[in-house]
């Protein structure tokens, strides 16, 4: 009987230790950032990060729920603590990092571009004097469209996410916008809006990480990494590429 209890015993207290071990994250991300965040047709939330971040808990043996906030708010939640980490086309900046960023390794490089309607006049930067145009707010393409306005003298009108970057120039608000070119491209594809990317546009790009915001997160960080290194090597990676880019 003794031995019986003991055995019982040594059983409950493997358990209590694999709860222990279980981590449980809060993730946030975007709400609209197609095709890396996006909500489908059947109001599930899916895309290359919403994959990516799945794959790599499964070989990473962690738990997580993942909230579309939108960008402001995803950082806010962070800096907040109210949660552990995010996930949405942040790219990899030393001006982030110095403010307080802490970055995984890259998970996918982009460049960002510009976009105009169809049929416009607009063949490039110089077209844009006396203009405006669109950018989302605290994003990489702020940042490329904010390098360019003084030499090419336009002005920068930032939007909350993407989908009204673009309505801005469908509805004539702005004569061009900047984002990321993937994320420009897809919506051009997939929704069949009339905006075209203009040629010789893109910049050298920079590589999308998930982030935290504190040192005491770094293990959620050395787990992405440890699991993004693994789906490369095993070719999940490329197939969630696949699935959304054709890449």
């Amino acid at each position: 009987m003794k031995m019986i209890i003991a055995v019982l015993l040594a059983a409950a207290m493997l358990l209590c230790v694999g709860v222990a071990l279980a981590e449980d994250y809060a993730i946030a991300t975007d709400t609209a950032f197609r095709p890396f965040e996006y909500t489908d047709d059947t109001g599930v939330l899916v895309g290359i990060d919403v994959e990516i971040l799945a794959a790599i808990a499964e070989d990473q043996g962690f738990t997580y729920t993942i909230e579309p906030l939108g960008w402001d708010a995803s950082i806010a939640a962070c800096q907040a603590g109210q949660k552990d980490g995010m996930i949405a086309g942040a790219s990899i900046t030393d001006a982030r990092k110095e403010s307080g960023w802490i970055f995984s390794d890259g998970y996918y490089n982009a460049t960002q571009s510009m976009a105009v309607a169809q049929g416009s006049s607009i063949a490039g930067f110089e077209d844009l004097k006396g203009l405006s145009v669109a950018v989302k707010i605290g994003t990489m393409s702020k940042d490329y469209a904010d390098s360019l306005s003084e030499q090419y003298g336009f002005t920068v009108t930032t939007f909350e996410s993407s989908p009204d970057v673009y309505q801005a120039v469908i509805g004539g608000q702005c004569a061009a916008c900047f984002d990321d070119t993937p994320i420009m491209a897809d919506y051009i594809k997939s929704n069949g809006v009339p905006l075209q990317l203009v040629d010789g546009t893109a910049n050298e790009g920079a590589d999308y990480g998930f982030a935290v915001f504190s040192a005491d997160k770094q293990e959620l960080v050395d787990k992405f990494n440890a699991g993004l290194a693994n789906i490369k090597a095993n070719g999940v990676y490329d197939e969630i590429l696949a699935k959304y880019l054709g890449e």
